[in-house]
């Protein structure tokens, strides 16, 4: 984790609510997968980018969760949370990812207690009715290979970061989080078809920015879900294989070593741990899973992902 995350009870919190009470907030409602959650922020360029980023809701829906952004000058990084009114106060926070990341996972937290749906920190795509998903630690290449595959035939997106599970008959049916997608400002460097949507988009200090990937791939490439058949999970280790087929356990182990390839999971208690690691022990169980190193260059490693989603 890359920032604190400490506990509040209701009593600090309601403390914290009229602290900050007076300032000149922006305020913005998203629909995450039901969940209504709200944005307070001073800053009007994160107001704008969750606005792209995230289907609106209702003004008349009473919102379910609240993300509280608050800068203090020379103050540290860190997130308080109450998990009661599902409400996080996030200081100092100046890269909006994280803040995407914080409300996803609020979201989820929520979810995952009241309604029994999971989630996932990773891509999912449909390839003709076939679902993909990748699943990868930080810069090993999710988001370059789930792009890639988006170049394909009959391909479509449902999130190129979180998505939220159901199993449906035993499957995990995978649904999607947000409008638009949050893009590193070289992914037209790798895959040349996306150059025209860097042009377009507002990129911010960190080089990512919303764009909406339908104005290359076409409104119909983004689609609000898909069942999971095939589990692309990534490394970058030259002294590693290039391809490993995974049972369920070596797999739970391996995104088990690795945080479940997830640093935003905002609550960490020994019971949310449990069920997270049953629930993937279960989404592997119904699906294929492979490794893959990523060592090599993104033409080598995109084409060995096709040949083991295309088989």
């Amino acid at each position: 984790m890359s920032y604190p995350v400490r506990i509040i009870d209701i009593s600090e919190t309601d403390e914290l609510l009229r602290k900050h009470s007076s300032l000149p907030f922006y305020a913005s409602k998203a629909d995450i997968y039901g969940v209504c959650v709200k944005l307070y922020t001073t800053d009007h360029k994160n107001s704008d980018m969750w606005a792209d980023n995230f289907y609106s809701m209702s003004s008349s829906v009473r919102s379910h969760a609240r993300i509280v952004c608050v800068d203090e000058p020379g103050g540290e990084m860190r997130v308080l949370y109450n998990i009661e009114t599902r409400t996080a106060f996030l200081y100092n926070f100046d890269y909006y990812g994280w803040i995407k990341s914080i409300a996803l996972a609020v979201a989820s937290d929520l979810l995952e207690d009241s309604h029994g749906v999971n989630h996932v920190h990773g891509a999912a795509l449909d390839l003709g009715g076939t679902g993909v998903t990748l699943i990868a630690p930080s810069k090993t290449g999710k988001t370059t290979h789930s792009w890639g595959l988006l170049r394909m035939k009959n391909a479509r997106l449902i999130t190129d970061d979180w998505y939220f599970v159901k199993s449906e008959g035993g499957l995990p049916m995978a649904m999607g989080s947000e409008k638009n997608c949050y893009i590193d400002a070289d992914i037209g460097d790798v895959w040349e078809e996306y150059r025209p949507l860097v042009t377009t988009t507002k990129f911010d200090n960190k080089g990512r920015g919303i764009a909406n990937v339908r104005w290359v791939t076409g409104y119909g490439s983004v689609i609000p879900m898909t069942t999971i058949r095939h589990v692309i999970m990534l490394r970058r280790d030259p002294k590693q294989k290039i391809v490993e087929t995974l049972e369920p356990k070596e797999a739970l182990d391996y995104i088990r070593s690795d945080d479940l390839c997830n640093p935003h999971q905002i609550v960490r208690t020994q019971r949310k741990t449990k069920m997270r690691e049953a629930f993937f022990r279960g989404f592997f169980g119904n699906s294929q899973v492979n490794l893959i190193n990523t060592t090599g260059t993104p033409d080598e490693t995109q084409r060995i992902i096709r040949d083991i989603v295309l088989r």
